[in-house]
């Protein structure tokens, strides 16, 4: 596909979540299934190989596989798509960059390496030699709150002046003051927040999301960004209930361990769309798809704008 801009990366954005059977291998049929519907759903665009996405879990030949199926599906959709090449080694992520060019994606997602937290220069080092390597592909660099690193805005500045192909950025989250300190860089970054704060984050200058709320639902993730575009005070009335739904159902199983991409396959079998199941990747826990089963009508009940099939 043509290689994304910063004013062309906007939105909301999927991921695909991987079916695991029991004996840890995916499941292939479903994984095509689930990457139907989404496509079915006019996102934005989709994405491979986030956290949700068990990029950490993959072996060489299974991202190259989900690659290919990704490229065929989409490029026959006219779907936009992005494909992360993270891997908490720099040396495998940059073997993943120079192998994910070639599906031409519209941009490749990367992280900085995690273990020994990098310095300011050496952080532009290592985003240097990604760029080099993804060629004409654009990057997006996600640096989620659990990163070794953290990027500064200053870093950001110096990051958007030196690497002309870094065209975004995935955060947690952004104060007032972050977003105001971003603001000069709008032309050259987009900033992509979490799903449940979009409405809010776009306010304060957010371009879109690697939307959580479209494992809950991608119809209605969709919806809700239109309605964050026409009509924003009720869609922050959607995202206060979204946000207490979170605090109420999703936060309290954060903190008793279960990590992020459980939880995100959990509000797909919360949503009810998905064929994903609930079970991840040894070493992490897996929650019971039956306690989503049961919250699910609680879900459509507080939060009817995102299910708009019922």
């Amino acid at each position: 596909m043509k290689p994304l801009t910063p004013p062309g990366l906007r939105g909301t954005w999927a991921t695909l979540l991987l079916p695991i059977t029991e004996h840890e291998a995916i499941d292939w049929p479903r994984l095509r299934a689930d990457l139907d519907y989404l496509i079915s759903s006019r996102l934005h665009g989709l994405y491979v190989h986030g956290t949700s996405g068990e990029f950490f879990t993959l072996t060489e030949d299974e991202f190259d596989r989900i690659n290919g199926l990704l490229t065929e599906r989409c490029e026959a959709a006219g779907m936009a798509f992005q494909i992360g090449a993270s891997h908490m080694s720099a040396q495998v992520s940059l073997q993943r960059v120079r192998r994910a060019t070639e599906y031409y994606p519209g941009a490749i997602q990367v992280i900085l390496p995690d273990w020994v937290p990098l310095s300011e220069s050496a952080v532009l080092t290592c985003l240097r030699r990604f760029a080099e390597a993804a060629q004409d592909v654009p990057l997006v660099l996600y640096n989620p709150p659990h990163a070794k690193t953290t990027v500064t805005t200053a870093l950001y500045s110096r990051l958007a002046a030196e690497i002309p192909s870094l065209i975004g950025v995935k955060v947690a989250e952004g104060s007032k003051v972050w977003f105001e300190e971003m603001r000069p860089l709008a032309p050259r970054l987009a900033v992509f927040v979490p799903g449940h704060r979009m409405a809010s984050g776009m306010r304060l200058g957010a371009a879109g999301s690697y939307s959580n709320v479209a494992c809950l639902n991608p119809t209605g993730a969709r919806n809700w960004y239109k309605l964050i575009l026409e009509d924003p005070t009720t869609a922050l009335d959607v995202e206060r209930r979204l946000r207490r739904f979170f605090d109420d159902y999703v936060v309290p199983l954060q903190r008793a361990g279960y990590p992020d991409h459980a939880l995100d396959k959990y509000l797909a079998a919360v949503g009810g769309w998905a064929t994903a199941g609930t079970r991840v990747r040894w070493p992490y826990p897996s929650l019971d798809e039956t306690e989503a089963e049961q919250l699910r009508p609680i879900a459509r009940k507080r939060l009817p704008e995102l299910f708009p099939e019922s």
